[in-house]
């Protein structure tokens, strides 16, 4: 299972004041659930009884992580030499099938890389596809919130693809047929290929996250594909260093190993389709997802919550929205069991 320590139970957390219906509420500042996913800290101070240790599906990141290589001894003590970069950006403009290795540019995670386009381009006036990941809102605060089919006139266009929380995915040649610039957020498509803009991404600037997919968020590794004056910005913008030594080595072979995606996807699809089996025997809508999580509505979505809570399983609640849940995959035995029981809880007080 995925632990969490006792640490998480710090007194000094900021938390919402007592009472259920305030603890669900829906501001973001008040309830630390609904902003993003993996708040094990907040989770364990008001689940306090709840059983150790913590479950967490509240994120979409893969339970199953790609083998660690091994790393040279003064991978700690020495700053990752340019050229171990380079390769590593080759490599993944390889797997993406990116033809000029100038135009992707590797990043400290794809949040990062989504705040610094919001500044890059906070002089254009953008149109977002929602919902959408919360860091997209964060880095474009006053964007105009649209649907595809509204997108065609628009100077700037932001999206996920496919689509967190819900898995929407728009073709990619309805993305490419846009005038204005489009940035897409592809944290998602390792798990779904096909819905890649690439390689013909014309003039569009796509987003690639490394941890979710190959399972080691906590490296802080992802992608910016671009034209090349945008990549050079970025650069910039990052310094000399922008990844550890071992961000760089995980990935580069990571990235080589394509025996190991095929059977990632392939047990994320099969896991995927354990949990529909599951939310759709507790009477739950699925409304979307894809194969890395599972997005519900049911109108008892915070009661629900609160019961997998007591149980020490976390998942994702919305702000804005009292009636969604997102679900992600279990990693063990032991899980599935554990959310099973909770289901089974939770229906048996219907």
């Amino acid at each position: 299972m995925k632990r969490y320590s006792a640490m998480a139970r710090r007194a000094d957390l900021p938390l919402p004041a007592s009472g259920y219906a305030t603890n669900m509420s829906n501001s973001p500042a008040t309830n630390p659930f609904r902003f993003h996913g993996g708040r094990l800290a907040a989770a364990a101070v008001q689940f306090a009884d709840a059983p150790a240790p913590w479950v967490d599906l509240s994120t979409g990141i893969s339970p199953w992580a790609y083998p660690l290589p091994e790393l040279a001894p003064d991978i700690w003590s020495r700053l990752p030499e340019p050229e171990l970069i380079a390769d590593l950006e080759l490599a993944a403009a390889k797997a993406f099938g990116v033809s000029n290795p100038a135009e992707i540019i590797a990043v400290p995670g794809s949040d990062m890389a989504i705040r610094m386009l919001g500044s890059l381009f906070a002089d254009q006036r953008g149109a977002m596809l929602t919902p959408i990941y919360s860091g997209h809102k964060a880095a474009w605060p006053e964007v105009e919130e649209i649907s595809i089919e509204e997108a065609a006139d628009k100077e700037l266009v932001i999206l996920a693809n496919p689509n967190n929380p819900d898995g929407r995915i728009v073709a990619p040649e309805k993305l490419r047929a846009l005038h204005g610039q489009v940035i897409v957020d592809e944290a998602f498509a390792d798990t779904a290929p096909s819905a890649s803009i690439l390689p013909e991404r014309g003039n569009a600037i796509v987003l690639r996250s490394f941890g979710k997919f190959y399972g080691l968020a906590g490296i802080r590794l992802g992608f910016v594909i671009a034209n090349i004056a945008i990549v050079e910005k970025l650069r910039r913008m990052l310094g000399d260093w922008p990844i550890s030594g071992v961000a760089a080595t995980v990935g580069l072979a990571a990235y080589a190993d394509r025996d190991w995606q095929d059977q990632q996807r392939q047990r994320l699809q099969t896991a995927a389709a354990r949990l529909d089996n599951l939310l759709k025997d507790s009477n739950l809508h699925i409304v979307g997802g894809t194969s890395l999580f599972r997005l519900v509505s049911h109108h008892k979505a915070q009661k629900l919550f609160h019961i997998l809570g007591q149980a020490g399983l976390l998942v994702r609640p919305f702000y804005g929205d009292e009636e969604q849940l997102r679900f992600g995959l279990p990693a063990s035995e032991e899980e599935w069991q554990r959310l099973e029981n909770a289901l089974k809880i939770w229906r048996d007080k219907q």
